[in-house]
């Protein structure tokens, strides 16, 4: 069974204190994301796991406390760097893990890969290997919802180099002109690439981005996952009400290269080890014995279990079988009848 079985997924006031079920799904979600990720980047080294590889170890507060501040029906949408958000969502790592093997089994059937992770059940839209591919979707998928007339809105996560390219512009002046249910998500990891921030352009506080658009925008320190919840809490109550999108530069670091492929020479050990102290998954450690919620001997055995639980989805990969070369021709086209469409 997946670890995450017990998480609540709702909508907290920012005013009101948080119950025992939220910071055990923040443990629970967060390590099962780090775990994953250590070990995809251990089979990778192994040849294990081919193609591109993009590790979220650092990163996992941004998703977790994302998540736990959305409701059941809102939409999810990312970039390549995208193992860690299904599993934040629920997904059996099973199948997350049988993708990166390149299996049938795979959340993608096996033809994806790292990059293009998809869930519908989850309302997970992907894993998109273009950089920035995936922002003008996610205002289209916002629009849908508000076509629809449903009170759902869509997040859509970006990282930090996305944001020099002309699509971000324009889902961002077509959003907030259409008042748009979108939560835009600069995930500023401080490199885009191998390229620090303040080497790419003169703005590097990019949240400033979206007041151009008069689109409420704000820094989040994201290295909290409670000051993540609050942050897309409150965008999300906005976009409900009818208000149109926020933008949040969620201020995070990635402790890995950028893929599997770099090593991380540009940036400084102390850099990096400033940034460890800052541990989003010691952070709510810290927290859980703080307010005897967990013990220590408690969260080790999380630590344990979700360990074991890895193993497993490693098993089931390396079990599972490869898609048939027919699987190569489907998926190509909707499969579905439309009236304006003569055969």
């Amino acid at each position: 069974m997946p670890v995450l079985k017990d998480k609540k997924v709702k909508v907290i006031n920012e005013s009101k204190e948080f119950d025992s079920s939220t910071y055990l799904y923040w443990l629970k979600s967060m390590v099962l994301m780090r775990r994953f990720e250590e070990m995809a980047g251990r089979l990778y080294g192994e040849q294990k796991i081919a193609g591109f590889c993009h590790l979220y170890i650092g990163q996992e507060a941004c998703v977790a406390g994302s998540v736990s501040a959305l409701k059941e029906g809102d939409k999810y949408i990312t970039s390549y760097r995208d193992h860690a958000h299904p599993i934040a969502l629920g997904t059996n790592p099973d199948y997350i893990m049988a993708e990166l093997f390149g299996k049938s089994t795979g959340i993608s059937k096996g033809k994806g890969g790292s990059m293009h992770m998809f869930d519908k059940k989850k309302n997970f839209f992907g894993g998109h290997g273009i950089v920035g591919n995936q922002i003008p979707i996610g205002a289209g998928i916002a629009f849908s919802e508000k076509y629809k007339k449903t009170d759902n809105v869509c997040i859509t996560f970006l990282g930090d180099g996305a944001v020099r390219i002309g699509a971000f512009h324009e889902a961002l002046n077509i959003s907030m002109f259409l008042k748009l249910p979108v939560i835009f998500i600069i995930e500023n990891n401080g490199y885009a690439m191998g390229t620090s921030v303040k080497r790419s352009s003169n703005v590097t506080e990019l949240f400033k981005l979206g007041l151009g658009y008069d689109i409420p925008s704000k820094p989040v320190d994201a290295m909290n996952v409670i000051n993540v919840h609050h942050a897309v809490s409150k965008a999300a109550n906005r976009a409900r009400n009818g208000k149109g999108p926020s933008l949040l530069e969620f201020r995070t670091y990635r402790y890995k290269g950028h893929s599997m492929s770099d090593p991380a020479q540009y940036r400084s050990k102390k850099e990096l080890e400033n940034y460890k102290q800052k541990d989003p998954i010691e952070q709510i450690k810290n927290l859980l014995l703080s307010k005897n919620i967990l013990s220590i001997n408690e969260i080790e055995l999380v630590d344990k279990n979700i360990k074991e639980q890895i193993k497993k989805s490693v098993d089931f990969a390396e079990k599972s079988p490869y898609p048939n070369k027919e699987e190569v021709f489907s998926d190509i086209y909707v499969q579905k009848d439309y009236p304006f469409i003569k055969e």
